[in-house]
């Protein structure tokens, strides 16, 4: 079937500049829409807020087929922003189309009420079409995107044009990083995506597009605040003023004061509601003498801190993650507890606090209901409060419990009597101490109490019903550091999760096939390259949570990491431009002892190290295997008669190194990295099979 003469245009080419600018300008426009419709689309879904690595994964695969067509197809390109403008409607009217809220057809993996449990077959399935539809136009966006990088590659050398591409990518982390420090909204986020290809096109149904695009992610702010982790909706409720974010409810601003209680205007059942919720909130405070200083975990907009105010607590630590919700806190909480000069605020990941503070001990040490609504990284399964919760996590904090103080943690047992038995288990173990639960159901919430000296404990008053256990230690999985899945149900078969893969790597096979062309996936696949992805997107997870449980999970860390990663990469494809293609051999085999020492080596064996420490040995642990990777894979894209393919297999690699990532669930984050050596392994084999078959074909006068 002859293709229309449009899509073999690269006309466009020519008249947007230097081609080392064009490279740069498309991947500098590919990574800010990676990263704004990871984000927007968490924030007008709240399912994709727990699966964001998908759209990640549906990006790279876009990006690696439109890589490959593009040598053939340049004019593919000017797809990149009607696509994205279709997309973007959906998206900005997720509401009325029922999308907001729609839940995942999966129940193996608790999401505070979004996964599906009871419904029927063809409501399951309609979703889930649904979920593989918006993925499918994720991943067209890329493939066009994507072309634009596979015509210009054909332009300059390949590692110049790799290194241009290169620095497009660190530009763009480093000013969405920029943008997002500035509480800008999603059309902020989409203008900078959208911008680089409206100058590469110049044709007046993509700008029309573009300035659509930036128009919807506009009309969808509807008021909202946005964070560098959550989109925040603010409403007043009969309650108080209520915080969603990410579409789901966070938390209330409560005005639980003593003036509020007696208010003659409120009806009895409203009295009767205040002072349940006064009893809930002050419970971690009251039931221990010693209260000199206490730190509140996840203090969000500040309820717990004015209990521990209330119960007289003289020096209250205020810690949370979400700079802008504490700042919403700070403004409208009727109580003000922020203002008191009693209450400091510490915004920063739990799990870093931990490990870093030096000051005194606290007499309590409280968890509010802390849970997260957003990923832990795009790169990763986890949710951001998951090292929050291991036995590692909790034994940390339980080190700044003081002689005569507790620790008190309280969370929502909505999932069922498992998480309630994992959350109970994983704290004993962390402790040595059997929690005392009281069941508030505040929110479905219960308190886990620990005491250094349980003596010390006044539960006379406490008038809340006690949970035990409904199963013994034996039969309960606890979280830890290197399997921290807190939310993953025991024993039940994630057959939505084993749908969504096998579907990405379905269009994944068919793709490629249409891309490459038919037969071990056409002449110009690169087999070699292909395993390198892989492997690359399973070392750079594995370094991103590494280096996050050493330094924390905030939006800074990951942006630093990121950047240093593409830094990395960049420079080991400088040096070999500079310095020829080498002998592989025996990079490869540096390649494996690093990922092997990123195996052996658990960050927690870091943790006791000073921060320079940790950020020299931290550092080049993830440092290290990226560098060789780099200049391995820029090596191979050199040797390549195609640069164009040999990228777009190296990209299409990510696809199933994200895929692969899930296997982390069953075996356990360290294994990431053992599997990736075995990826590298395999990849070095076959790349010696490939240099013994061309010595064999090579002619004498060449050898």
């Amino acid at each position: 079937m002859k293709t229309p003469a449009v899509l073999h245009d690269g006309r466009w080419a020519e008249h947007a500049g230097r081609p080392q600018l064009q490279i740069a300008l498309a991947t500098f426009g590919i990574l800010a829409l990676e990263l704004a419709l990871i984000r927007w689309t968490s924030g007008q879904m709240r399912l994709f807020a727990y699966f964001s690595n998908l759209v990640l994964i549906g990006a790279f695969l876009g990006m690696g087929l439109g890589v490959a067509l593009g040598r053939r197809f340049p004019g593919l390109m000017h797809g990149t922003l009607p696509v994205l403008a279709a997309i973007s409607a959906v998206l900005a009217f997720s509401g009325p189309l029922g999308l907001m809220h729609m839940g995942f057809p999966d129940p193996s993996i608790h999401i505070w009420g979004a996964e599906a449990t009871s419904s029927g077959l063809l409501d399951a399935a309609g979703r889930l079409a649904v979920f593989l539809g918006l993925f499918l136009g994720v991943v067209a966006v890329f493939v066009f995107a994507g072309a634009a990088v596979g015509h210009l590659f054909t332009r300059l050398g390949t590692l110049q044009a790799y290194s241009f591409d290169l620095a497009g990518s660190l530009a763009g982390v480093l000013l969405v990083s920029a943008v997002t420090a500035s509480g800008a909204g999603p059309h902020a986020w989409l203008a900078l995506g959208v911008l680089p290809f409206i100058w590469l096109s110049r044709r007046p149904l993509p700008v029309l597009a573009g300035v659509a695009t930036v128009l919807l992610g506009w009309a969808s702010v509807e008021g909202a605040v946005f964070s560098p982790y959550n989109r925040i909706d603010v409403e007043k409720t009969p309650l108080g003023q209520r915080l969603s974010v990410n579409r789901d409810f966070h938390q209330y601003m409560h005005n639980l004061s003593d003036a509020q209680l007696q208010n003659p205007l409120l009806t009895p059942e409203d009295h009767q509601d205040l002072r349940y919720l006064r009893m809930a909130y002050d419970l971690p405070f009251t039931i221990n003498a010693e209260r000199a200083r206490a730190l509140v975990v996840g203090a969000g907009t500040g309820n717990d801190v004015q209990a521990a105010l209330r119960a007289g607590y003289r020096d209250v630590v205020s810690l949370d993650i979400d700079p802008q919700i504490v700042e919403l806190g700070r403004r409208h909480h009727p109580e003000q507890p922020y203002s008191d000069p009693r209450a400091s605020v510490e915004v920063n990941d739990a799990r870093a606090f931990f490990e870093h503070h030096q000051g005194p001990p606290f007499d309590a040490v409280v968890y509010g209901l802390l849970d997260s609504h957003a990923m832990f990284s795009a790169l990763s399964s986890l949710r951001l409060d998951n090292y929050v919760y291991t036995e590692e996590g909790l034994r940390s904090a339980w080190r700044h419990v003081g002689p005569r103080g507790h620790l008190s943690l309280s969370f929502s047992v909505f999932g069922g009597p498992w998480i309630a038995n994992r959350m109970y288990w994983t704290l004993a173990e962390a402790t040595g101490q059997p929690p005392i639960v009281f069941c508030h159901e505040v929110n479905h919430g219960c308190a886990f109490v620990v005491a250094r000296d349980p003596l010390v404990l006044d539960i006379s008053q406490v008038s809340f019903k006690r949970m035990l256990p409904s199963a013994p230690r034996e039969q309960v999985l606890t979280t830890s550091d290197d399997w921290p899945f807190l939310y993953l149900r025991p024993s039940v078969v994630p057959w939505g999760y084993l749908i969504v893969l096998a579907f990405v790597l379905t269009v994944a096979a068919f793709g490629t096939r249409l891309a490459f062309g038919r037969g071990a996936f056409g002449q110009d696949f690169d087999p070699v390259l292909f395993l390198m992805g892989a492997a690359f997107l399973l070392i750079e997870t594995r370094g991103v949570t590494s280096l996050s449980l050493l330094f924390g999970s905030t939006w800074l860390v990951n942006a630093v990491v990121f950047a240093g990663i593409l830094a990395v990469v960049l420079v080991a494809n400088i040096l070999v431009a500079r310095r020829g293609t080498l002998r592989l051999e025996p990079w490869f085999m540096a390649l494996l002892a690093a990922v092997a020492l990123l195996w052996v080596v658990a960050p927690a064996q870091l943790a006791g190290l000073p921060l320079l420490g940790r950020a020299v040995v931290g550092g080049l642990l993830t440092g290290l295997p990226v560098g060789i990777a780099g200049v391995v894979v820029s090596n191979l894209l050199a040797r390549s008669s195609n640069p164009s393919a040999a990228l777009g297999s190296n990209l299409l690699g990510s696809v199933v190194g994200g895929c692969l990532e899930y296997l982390s669930m069953a075996a356990g984050l360290s294994a990431l990295a053992g599997l990736a050596a075995m990826v590298y392994l395999t990849a070095w084999l076959l790349f010696r099979r490939r240099m013994a078959a061309e010595g064999r074909h090579a002619s004498p006068a060449s050898r």
